[in-house]
């Protein structure tokens, strides 16, 4: 599906290749759906590569520009291949790092891959927010995982939960001019749902909802006309659905305008022939098997993606 390039999808991504990779203790009360992986640490890292590795071809096959960079050895960040939790880069050449509520995923912070960026690959970073002296507060918004943001009409959705405050976000709208639409989602078990981006995605003319987890039907109504009056055609998926990360998938454009969307092959599985079709009308979809991935780190496709929306010197 072609279109005229949209300045606020991106044709470049960043993705961290993991070095110590497994379930992560500090996250396992916040995200249910970690923990599932039967391997051991030494297969895990092993199949983690795996996945990855492949999900970067095909990536690379859709015509996208991906940066890979290496996790370090030291210190230990079991989620590294998580980093649109830390940092967000901006078409206004605007980089955003972010309050993380686990203390070894504070370590993933990175200003090396940033300079790097910069240096190395030539995008303009015209300066460099750290909200992360929230942390003393204990207030979280742990980036695009907290907050599906809606850029053309600055709008910031947001599930509250332990990692994401309502404070951190509101900091974050004052900042950048966002409105906020806040709520409650709960799982099948009624926990909370630890990341906005497993309900829930937005693209150009599409969203993705899981409407079933959103117990509040006033607040339910409020997203969906919200989502509906900015002109997205709204998908709804199954609790289901969202447990096999239906929701976690991402839009972006590719060096050749195809708008793609990206989610993993439990994901697109999960899908009915009749939201496929919904999908297709408007992208092209890349899926990857990252089951390991999944089961362990409870994290999927959009996780593993922090946009580069930034421009070029």
């Amino acid at each position: 599906m072609q279109y005229k390039k949209n300045k606020h999808l991106a044709s470049n991504l960043l993705m961290i290749r993991p070095c110590q990779f497994f379930s992560n203790p500090q996250t396992a009360d916040s995200n249910k759906f970690q923990g599932r992986s039967k391997l051991s640490d030494n297969e895990l890292q092993e199949a983690a590569l795996s996945e990855f590795d492949m999900l970067v071809s095909r990536l690379r096959e859709a015509d996208m520009d991906v940066y890979v960079f290496e996790d370090t050895p030291n210190p230990i960040t079991p989620d590294s291949v998580f980093p649109n939790n830390w940092v967000s880069l901006h078409n206004n050449g605007t980089v955003v790092l972010y309050p993380m509520e686990a203390e070894n995923r504070r370590l993933e912070r990175r200003l090396d891959i940033i300079y790097e960026l910069r240096d190395k690959h030539g995008f303009d970073i015209k300066k460099i927010i750290d909200m992360s002296y929230l942390e003393d507060k204990q207030e979280y918004l742990e980036g695009t995982g907290s907050m599906i943001l809606d850029h053309v009409n600055k709008i910031a959705y947001a599930c509250l939960s332990s990692r994401t405050h309502k404070n951190a976000l509101l900091d974050y709208s004052k900042k950048f001019g966002f409105s906020a639409v806040t709520f409650c989602a709960k799982d099948a078990s009624e926990s909370d749902i630890y990341h906005t981006n497993v309900i829930m995605s937005l693209g150009e003319k599409l969203a993705v909802l899981c409407e079933d987890a959103i117990p509040i039907d006033f607040e339910k109504k409020q997203i969906k006309d919200s989502l509906q009056s900015t002109g997205h055609e709204i998908i709804n998926i199954s609790l289901d659905q969202m447990t096999s990360f239906a929701g976690n998938v991402l839009e972006v454009i590719s060096n050749s305008d195809e708008h793609l969307m990206l989610m993993s092959e439990r994901a697109e599985k999960s899908l009915t022939k009749k939201q496929k079709s919904i999908i297709e009308k408007y992208c092209r979809i890349i899926s990857s098997p990252i089951n390991n991935i999944e089961d362990s780190a409870g994290g999927s496709v959009r996780c593993m993606i922090a946009e580069i929306a930034l421009p070029k010197k």
